[in-house]
Order: C-alpha cells, then sequence, then structure tokens
C-alpha cells in the first residue's frame, strides 16, 4: 500500500507588524497620466520584448533583481508582499525576505519532498502568504505548478490529480481531507505539505535551478465546451516575461505603486497581476484574506490603505455601485481595471462619478497575456475592450493549440468585431462556455452533476443574462417519470444542492427550468444554441 508523506510546513512569524506604508499622490486631481509611456501609439512602436537566449528564472533573474536593488536603496520602501486578514493581522515581507522564506520552502521540495525539475505541484490555498511562497518556490525548484480554486471538490481534486500526474499537493487543514479521499487514486501523488500553525525550522538553500525559456513553469485547468477541464500549460517565459505587457502598459505599474486585485488563487488571473505582472515592475502586491467578495471591506480597504491600483471583476463593480460610496475616501487610488467579463457602460459611469476615475478594460485569455485593453492616454469607448495589446505568447497542448491556429492567427474562440478607429467590440464566445463572474464554466460539467441526480431524465445547460454576474448557469431539464409530479420548488433547490456537492459550488445553475423534451438535430445533439438564443432574446433589466 502506498504511503502519501504528509509534511507540515508554516513560516514563523506571520503577524509582525511594520510601520504603514504611506504613498502620497503627486496628482491635485484623478487625471490618470501614464507613468510608463506616453501614449498608445507610442507602446505599438516601441514595444519589444526582451531577447532571452537560453535560460530564463523569473525568481533569480526578476525577483532577485529587486531585491539587489532593495539592499543598494535603488528602490522604494514598499514592502513586495502585503497581506492583510480584516482582524489587524499583517504581514509585510520585502524582496529579501521572500527570497529567503521561498528558499526555505524550495528546500523542503528537493530534500523532503525529493522533487525534481519538471515534477508537478498541485497548489490549493485561499490568500494566504504561503501561497505566494510556493508560486516562487516552484520557480527556484523548476518545479511546474498547477493553481486550483479552494471551491473544488473531491471529484475535481480526482481530475486535476490524476490528469496533470502531480507528485506533490500543498493545501491546508481544512482541505486537506478532500485531497485524502482521493490520493489512493492517485498513483503519482507521493508528498503532501499542509500549511499549519505549527513551526518547523528549515535549512536555507542558496541556489535556483538553471531552467530553459521554454520549460514549462506553470498549468492552468480552463472550462471548455466539452468534457473536462483542460490543462493549459506556460512556460517560463510566456508568462515571466510575457506579462511585461499587463505590469508595464496595462496596469501602468512602478515600484512605488501598490496593487491590489481580488482574484481567486486558482485563477491565471492571479497570476497575471498578483504575481508576475506586479513584480515585473517591482510592484507591492497587496493582499486581503476575504474568504468571500464583501463590498463594505472592498470599500473599507481601498479607503484604509495606499493602494494606488485596483483590479477586480466587472461583478464586484457592478455590486460596489449599490453601495453608499459617498460615504468613502479613495485618495491614494489612482487606477483601476478590469477583466474576465465585460462590463456594462453605466457601471463605469457611476464607478467616475463615486471616485474620479475610469475603470480600464482588459480582455485575455488563460492560453495568454493580455490581448487587448484600454491603456491610459486612450479614449475610452465604454463597452470596447480597447485595442490590441503589443505582444503575447501561448503555450498549451499541442492537439487542442493546433486546432485553434490559422496559420500565424490564434483563435481565441470568442467573437467580436473591430471597428474604424481600432477598437474591438466582445460579442460572445463562439463555444458553449458560461463566462459567469469571471468564471468560466463549461457546460458539459453541470449537465454530468445533473445526471447523476435520480431525478434528472435529460438537462441542457446554456448561460442566461444577470444584471449582476453578466450571465449565470441556467439548466433545462427533462425529469424522470416517476419525478415528473413532485413539488418544483423543493426540485430546483435539492438539484442545486446537489450540483454544489458534485463539483465546485461556483458552477451550479442559478436558473432551473423543467421542459419536456429538449430541441435536438436530427442526428439526436442537443442544440443548445437554441435554447441560449431564446434565454438571450430578452435581457433582464437591473433594479
Amino acid at each position: 500500500m502506498k504511503r502519501l508523506v504528509d509534511l507540515r510546513f508554516i513560516l514563523k512569524e506571520l503577524t509582525r507588524s511594520h510601520p504603514r506604508i504611506i504613498i502620497r499622490d503627486s496628482h491635485t486631481h484623478k487625471a490618470c497620466h501614464p507613468k510608463n509611456f506616453t501614449d498608445y501609439d507610442t507602446i505599438k512602436h516601441e514595444f519589444k520584448f526582451p531577447q532571452i537566449s537560453g535560460h530564463f528564472n523569473f525568481a533569480e533573474d526578476v525577483l532577485d533583481k529587486w531585491a539587489e536593488k532593495e539592499k543598494a536603496g535603488g528602490r522604494a520602501p514598499n514592502p513586495a508582499l502585503w497581506w492583510v486578514d480584516g482582524q489587524r493581522r499583517e504581514v509585510q515581507w520585502s524582496f529579501e525576505e521572500l527570497g529567503f522564506h521561498s528558499r526555505k520552502l524550495a528546500n523542503v521540495f528537493t530534500e523532503l519532498c525529493q522533487l525534481r525539475q519538471r515534477d508537478r505541484v498541485f497548489l490549493m490555498l485561499p490568500r494566504i502568504p504561503e501561497w505566494w511562497l510556493v508560486n516562487i518556490a516552484c520557480l527556484r525548484t523548476g518545479t511546474v505548478l498547477l493553481p486550483g480554486t479552494c471551491q473544488l471538490t473531491a471529484r475535481d481534486i480526482l481530475h486535476r490529480l490524476r490528469t496533470s500526474g502531480a507528485k506533490c499537493v500543498v493545501t491546508d487543514e481544512f482541505l486537506a481531507p478532500l485531497v485524502d479521499e482521493v490520493a489512493p487514486q492517485c498513483p503519482a501523488l507521493n508528498c503532501k505539505i499542509i500549511v499549519s500553525h505549527s513551526n518547523t525550522a528549515k535549512q536555507t538553500v542558496l541556489f535556483t535551478h538553471l531552467t530553459p525559456r521554454d520549460d514549462p513553469m506553470s498549468i492552468f485547468f480552463t472550462s471548455g465546451t466539452t468534457g473536462s477541464p483542460k490543462m493549459t500549460q506556460h512556460s517560463q517565459c510566456s508568462f515571466g516575461i510575457g506579462l511585461t505587457v499587463n505590469g508595464k502598459y496595462w496596469l501602468d505599474l512602478t515600484a512605488r505603486d501598490v496593487l491590489w486585485n481580488t482574484s481567486d488563487t486558482g485563477w491565471a488571473k492571479t497570476a497575471w497581476s498578483s504575481v508576475y505582472g506586479a513584480w515585473i515592475q517591482g510592484s507591492c502586491v497587496f493582499v486581503h484574506r476575504m474568504p468571500r467578495f464583501d463590498t463594505s471591506t472592498v470599500l473599507e480597504t481601498l479607503s484604509k490603505f495606499p493602494i494606488t491600483t485596483f483590479c477586480t471583476a466587472p461583478t464586484a463593480y457592478r455590486m460596489l455601485i449599490q453601495e453608499d460610496m459617498s460615504k468613502y475616501s479613495f485618495g491614494s487610488l489612482q487606477h483601476c481595471v478590469c477583466a474576465g467579463e465585460p462590463i456594462n457602460p453605466e457601471v463605469m459611469q457611476k464607478w467616475k462619478q463615486a471616485t474620479g476615475l475610469h475603470i480600464y478594460e482588459g480582455y485575455g485569455q488563460t492560453e495568454t497575456v493580455l490581448i487587448a485593453g484600454t491603456f491610459k492616454g486612450m479614449d475610452i469607448k465604454p463597452g470596447s475592450i480597447g485595442k490590441a495589446s503589443p505582444a503575447y505568447d501561448v503555450q498549451g497542448d499541442p492537439e487542442k493549440t493546433a486546432e485553434c491556429y490559422r496559420a500565424d492567427f490564434y483563435l481565441t474562440g470568442d467573437r467580436g468585431y473591430m471597428d474604424e478607429d481600432g477598437y474591438l467590440w466582445f460579442v460572445g464566445r463562439a463555444d458553449d462556455v458560461i463566462l459567469s463572474a469571471g468564471y468560466r464554466i463549461g457546460p458539459f460539467e453541470v449537465e454530468n452533476a445533473l445526471i447523476e441526480h435520480e431525478a434528472v431524465a435529460e438537462s441542457a445547460v446554456v448561460s442566461s443574462p444577470d444584471p449582476i454576474r453578466g450571465e449565470v448557469v441556467k439548466a433545462f431539464i427533462v425529469l424522470t417519470a416517476e419525478y415528473e409530479s413532485h413539488d418544483k420548488s423543493q426540485l430546483v433547490a435539492d438539484l442545486q444542492t446537489h450540483v454544489k456537492q458534485v463539483t465546485a459550488p461556483y458552477k451550479y445553475p442559478r436558473k432551473i427550468e423543467f421542459v419536456e423534451q429538449l430541441p435536438k438535430t436530427i442526428s439526436g445533439k442537443i442544440r443548445r444554441v437554441e435554447l441560449r438564443k431564446r434565454e438571450w432574446s430578452t435581457k433582464p433589466e437591473a433594479e
């Protein structure tokens, strides 16, 4: 019987306090002037990716270089990572401290877990400092990181571990039982690291593996139209260099900035902004523990802390403008961006009225860096996702990636158009993927969960418009004969609970409609396009 090694790892003094950094706005008004460029045309004409030949390692070639600048007094006195939990506990680490602590964890990976370069590490932690240390430790050891949201069920975890062949899992005491449940079915898994409140001193290692620029660095699971979530792989350079376009131009960050991005740690957007984009520029990454998105917490945090750049999903902005924002002051805030789904023009207008700041939209995918966006100095056309970014890099499964290419063009699977001024306008997905509050949800995943309930004979899942989340999951269900006479409201509640238990809770159908039959083609395939068209023919109005 295989023995799963259980290593409990924690760093000491997570609540040590530092003097609060005060960053003063040099502007006397809320004008959002570019700091790293003049205008969009300048970006297009001058931007070039650094030429990297041979080896590249983000930890050594970027993070450690910022640590050297800190020692020499060549960087603003910001922490590199600033974590708060809303209960008066804070962590502030410099780049030097990030290097020290991440090397300790790298030693655990190589010495105790016996991980080698290109071995895969599955990471499932909430917004706590150790999540960032695992990211850096994987970079230092050349191991491949696979982030996962804490909302995953045992079934979701099993799929990711078996598909990836991960040898190590890093999680906390709350999620560890789910890993234990499926571990016997994962032959490659041989090490589990649990972040707990016990302290273990480890020797500090002073090396970083030489990693070829095209070596795999991270893998993200992303939902598709059919089947379970697929793996999307990025190389050492595709994010470590490619996200320069995000950090330097879209976010327009400098070493004096404090960036707060609210994305879930399981999504690529956290890597985009809260790791690579910010640290390429030497900026401070601000993190709030916030287990669930709370509008009051967000607004109070933006008022209390010197956050200069704020990034969140359009759904979050829609929720925030419902609050009385006149009660708050946003003296440090200089730049606001969004990504993950289209944002409504009226939301942008209300946010501007409350804060004096525009919301700059960005568009990209798990497979890419920023593909298009509105940049500072650019005229904003509400509803448009802006103009094309200077460049992007894609790495992925060869067969699936090949299907997305036509000659030199990468086909995103999204539909849109370009106007006469070069602005891009998002229309919708070309496939059936549902984009709800920034979450990508494949219909098959929900249908597969529903069909396991004895009341469901057949189902079809599509997107349905929603004034807050943009769109939500709706399930059309044909009941089995024995359930046709059951109370429908109770069935809705039962089916929603069932899906939450079978798969990640964010995927459950918020709307359910019982039908006698589903529209199908002559060959018997469900015509989701017909159901989706019906749903979107009349959009609900916001209250």
